[in-house]
């Protein structure tokens, strides 16, 4: 495994000899995929490189305030010399449109359940989000952050922590979400857009997902379904930050939502310190965080949730078994 420093010097070569450079991030993009892709790429393009943005999902409107964030492909184009992952904690992620290619020539992630699937891994999972991996390391790899670059980069930052409020919120991220600004990012702008603007199509799909809410001991969880998207005129596949909502409800140890898809459901998992639900995440296929992560399961969406929520109440009283036992130890 490269030392860090051997690392960067690396990526910094590679990224000197080429020229027509690919970034991709994952499916149903948040702001920290989206900001750390549109942020590389800014800054790649400022070195003279030509940088591709590619989502299959394309740009959720939330962020279409984002400079480049228009010229957002949804699929690799034929022709590059490069091609970088970000974001993401395994190749199933970034969907389909890596089908059939060569793996990543780098990826960048900050993921503690990452897989490595990359040729290079730029991998720190304790680093709150990806944006700020690369507010670190671009000037390193000797490519200069722009104002637009840092406009994104500071946008990855406040979504990955929720505007400074998660618990691994280090003061280094609120250090470098100062010199973002001191380029030229507006906090004001990317705050109000980022977490405190909302639709009136996304009130009333939490409307949906509120009246829904359940709980039993420990965990909270609500459903939203396809049809509660119709309902709302809702145009996401996502939602809409409404875990974030769950999540602040004081009591449970664990908070869940799941999210209907066409064939499938998006689970998402929030947690109070001391419960790790990347390891339920991987359970079912997925990964993220201790305190936040997620999985999509192909299936039946009352099935699934039956199921997840079984193994979160098996996990919980494992966890509190093991607790008492060390406790006892002690």
């Amino acid at each position: 495994m490269m030392m860090n420093s051997e690392l960067d010097h690396t990526i910094r070569q590679q990224l000197a000899a080429v020229h027509m450079i690919v970034v991709v991030g994952h499916i149903r993009p948040d702001g920290d995929a989206v900001g750390s892709m549109l942020g590389l790429a800014h800054a790649l393009r400022a070195d003279g490189k030509t940088a591709e943005c590619v989502l299959q999902d394309g740009v959720p409107e939330k962020y279409a305030f984002l400079p480049g964030a228009a010229d957002v492909r949804t699929s690799v184009p034929l022709e590059y010399d490069y091609l970088i992952v970000v974001d993401s904690s395994d190749i199933m992620r970034t969907g389909k449109v890596l089908d059939g290619l060569p793996a990543p020539d780098l990826v960048i992630d900050h993921h503690n359940t990452h897989d490595d699937f990359g040729k290079l891994e730029y991998v720190k999972p304790e680093v709150e989000a990806t944006a700020l991996i690369l507010a670190d390391s671009l000037p390193r790899w000797v490519l200069t952050i722009t104002m637009d670059a840092a406009t994104c980069l500071l946008t990855g930052l406040l979504s990955d922590t929720i505007g400074f409020r998660t618990a691994n919120t280090q003061p280094a991220a609120l250090r470098a979400a100062a010199d973002l600004m001191e380029i030229g990012a507006d906090f004001h702008e990317v705050y109000l857009k980022t977490l405190s603007d909302k639709t009136l199509a996304e009130a009333l799909y939490w409307g949906q997902g509120l009246s829904k809410i359940q709980q039993n001991g420990a965990i909270l969880w609500s459903t939203l379904t396809l049809n509660d998207r119709i309902v709302s005129s809702y145009q996401g596949n996502d939602d809409a930050d409404l875990i974030n909502i769950l999540s602040a409800i004081k009591g449970p140890l664990m908070t869940i939502l799941f999210v209907e898809q066409e064939g499938g459901v998006k689970i998402s998992w929030r947690s109070v310190e001391g419960v790790d639900v990347s390891k339920l995440a991987r359970e079912f296929g997925g990964g993220g965080h201790k305190a936040a992560a997620g999985a999509d399961v192909e299936g039946n969406l009352q099935s699934i949730q039956e199921n997840v929520i079984v193994s979160s109440e098996r996990y919980l009283k494992e966890l509190g078994s093991n607790c008492v036992e060390r406790e006892t130890n002690d």
